[in-house]
Parts: C-alpha cells; structure tokens; sequence
C-alpha cells in the first residue's frame, strides 16, 4: 500500500490522501485488534508491537494530511489555513512521539533513521507552519511580530536538521525560503517600519487543525480466518 501511494500522490491527490487514511486504519486494527490477542514468549519484533501500530497509524494520517495541504494550496487557500493545517501535521507526529517515548521497552529496537524522520518532518511542517503566520502576521502589519516567528522557527528547524542527505537538502531549501523571508522582513523594517521586534516570551501560540481521520479497517472472512488459525 505504501509504494501505491507514493505512486499515486503524483497522479491524484485525493485517492492518495484515501490510501494514507486506509493504511491508518490497517496500522489501528493491527495495534488493537491483533497484536493484543497474540500470546508468546518470544520477544517480538518493534513491528510486531502495539505500539509501533499506533505509531505508524499517526505517521499515515500525518502523510495524509500533508497530501491534503498540497490539495489545498492547488485551489489557492489563505495563508492562515495552510499554518494551521501544517501545524496540526507536526501535531500527530507529536503524538507519534509522545506514543514512542512513553512505550521504550517495545520500541527500543527501532532504527535511528526512523526517528530522525518523525523529528525531522514534525519539525519541517512547524517551520511551514510559522512561515505562513509571518507573511500574514506582515500582511496585517506586524512586522515585529513577524521577523520574532521566523528568527524564532529558523533557530528551531536548525537544531532538527535530519541526517539522511535527502532530507537535509529538502530541509535545508525550507531553511533557506525562510531565512530569505527573514532578511526581505528584516530590510523592509530597518528602513520603513522601524517596529520592535518581538521576543520568543511575545510571539504568537501556532495553532492545529487535524481534518483527516483513518478508514476503519474491516477483514473479510478469510483473513479472519486466517488470524484464528494463527
């Protein structure tokens, strides 16, 4: 399903968003319906584990509401819209960590990769998120407001940097369209709006909104079957 979707999420955006909330729900059913009913002594596996479940649930819905953003930027939503929505994806991926740091016994053999994706990307939609606040946030002329978010959500996306060389370079091209949004900011008040510029204690709280839910999973006969057998 996954290689589906990352096929589709060029070709049609919605069916895509569909396969993400689909693969949630898989991930749902298996953390508990399925891993809960198996009993063995043998240590499992992360992937065999509740938690892991849960936690992959969370990244697939977080994926579809990233395919949902790109969706919305397509029909030209406002900036106010667009954060929000961006900062509800860092949400789930909160949860997802929230989920990881509080079940270490089943998740400590998880690879370091895997959780430099879930910093890496919650801390990627955080700065997307706080790049539309400040262009509203000039928009409605608070300057000093503005050029305080993006000091701020530079200083913040530096320390997440990802390792993989993939996602540093997208990462790094986030950085830079800030960091030139900063300087743009930064020039325009020095010599038109001479505004104070605004300390972390005065910035803005960033706000989510989650609008994707999974697809219930429901097992045809055979598979159920097939789970009593085993």
């Amino acid at each position: 399903m996954a290689s589906r979707t990352c096929y589709t999420v060029v070709v049609d955006l919605v069916q895509s968003a569909a396969l993400f909330r689909k693969a949630a729900g898989v991930y749902h059913y298996l953390a508990n319906e399925v891993f809960p009913t198996i009993r063995t002594s043998a240590e499992r596996t992360p992937e065999c584990t509740s938690s892991v479940s849960n936690i992959m649930s969370l990244i697939c819905l977080a994926e579809a509401q990233a395919v949902t953003i790109k969706r919305a930027e397509e029909k030209g939503n406002t900036g106010g819209l667009l954060a929000k929505l961006h900062y509800g994806v860092a949400q789930l991926l909160h949860e997802a960590s929230v989920v990881l740091h509080s079940n270490s016994g089943e998740c400590k053999d998880l690879s370091l990769r895997f959780l430099d994706f879930i910093a890496s990307c919650k801390a990627l939609h955080e700065l997307k998120s706080q790049k539309h606040v400040a262009d509203d946030l000039k928009t409605a002329g608070q300057v000093g407001v503005a050029i305080g978010v993006l000091r701020h959500a530079l200083v913040n996306a530096k320390k997440n940097m990802p390792a993989e060389e993939l996602w540093k370079s997208i990462f790094s091209q986030n950085i830079d369209n800030v960091a030139d949004m900063l300087k743009k900011f930064e020039n325009e008040n020095e010599f038109v709006w001479r505004e104070k510029i605004a300390t972390d204690d005065e910035l803005p709280l960033l706000e989510g909104k989650k609008i994707v839910n999974l697809i219930p999973y429901r097992p045809q006969r055979w598979e159920r079957e097939l789970m009593f057998k085993i």
